[in-house]
């Protein structure tokens, strides 16, 4: 099979398809043809070595990749719950290797993928949507209240805004000019980035880019208890906010209401471009750009 390995800490450059032995699952493990699996920029992390404390990348070559999604091929030993054929979607824990063409994960972590869910959305849900679902919960909007969302159209902040908006909060989204007439479209007022917002103060804010937004939320009034960052961990722990994303959320509890909400058309799930295995050094340089609109994946 196919597989994107590394095999020393570092930037794109490092990164190879290679060919590789298929995986056989083990008691509680279940073999899933890969069909699509998201980059995020936790990969980069990851395997720039920033994190190494957190998620050490214990041997080489290390595989890369935590969201996926497909068809089960096979199961392990005492795997009752699912069978070949099955589709699904999940993920594994950092520092992951979704990037293959087959793979081998925890039963436990994984759910059933409803049939209204296209395979590239699927494998995409993961990481974006589990720390959208994380942010929202952490500043808890409520009918009538408003939220300030910065980054609104990227991976997190596009399914942020509409998990806002069913909460029942008016939503504010920082984004690109370019991205407006989706966010418009979607029941948030945009805001361009490096303008005065001239807003009064929001109830709450979202910040899912970094560059000082935790600090622009102080200043706007909003109560720390009212603030979430996915990315600005010294900023969090400065001013006392929240800092929860995936590592908050990340169960296949809302794994499976967000696939179920994607399925009943209540949110969805952008996706920027799909990009080969084969050409997966050009997606995390598109990636790492941080002005596209929802998610970029790859495919076998």
């Amino acid at each position: 099979m196919k597989a994107v390995r590394f095999e020393q800490h570092g930037g794109i450059d490092v990164l190879q398809v290679v060919d590789a032995a298929r995986p056989e699952p083990g008691p509680g493990e279940v073999l899933v043809a890969v069909r699509a699996a998201a980059i995020n920029l936790l990969d980069s992390t990851i395997r720039e070595g920033y994190v190494q404390s957190v998620y050490p990348v214990a041997a080489y070559p290390s595989g890369q990749g935590l969201d996926f999604a497909g068809v089960v091929e096979g199961v392990g030993p005492k795997v009752v719950e699912l069978a070949a054929g099955d589709e699904v979607l999940g993920f594994l824990l950092p520092p992951g290797h979704a990037q293959a063409e087959y793979i081998v994960a925890p039963v436990n972590q994984m759910v059933r993928k409803p049939a209204g869910v296209g395979w590239t959305v699927a494998g995409g849900l993961y990481t974006a949507g589990t720390a959208a679902y994380a942010s929202v919960r952490a500043v808890g909007p409520q009918p009538g209240e408003t939220v300030v969302i910065a980054g609104a159209a990227g991976g997190v902040g596009s399914i942020a805004v509409q998990l806002a908006r069913r909460a029942g909060a008016k939503v504010v989204g920082i984004a690109s000019a370019r991205n407006h007439v989706w966010l418009e479209s979607h029941g948030v007022t945009p805001v361009a980035y490096g303008k005065d917002m001239r807003l009064k103060t929001p109830t709450a804010f979202i910040d899912t880019v970094g560059d000082g937004y935790v600090k622009l939320a102080i200043e706007l009034g909003v109560a720390p208890e009212r603030i979430n960052t996915v990315i600005d961990f010294a900023a969090a722990a400065q001013y006392g906010t929240h800092a929860d994303g995936n590592q908050a959320a990340g169960t296949t509890q809302a794994l499976a209401e967000l696939a179920a909400l994607v399925d009943k058309g209540e949110v969805e799930v952008p996706i920027a471009a799909t990009y080969s295995f084969d050409e997966v050094r050009q997606a995390y340089e598109v990636l790492e750009q941080r002005h596209t609109r929802g998610k970029i994946v790859l495919e076998p």
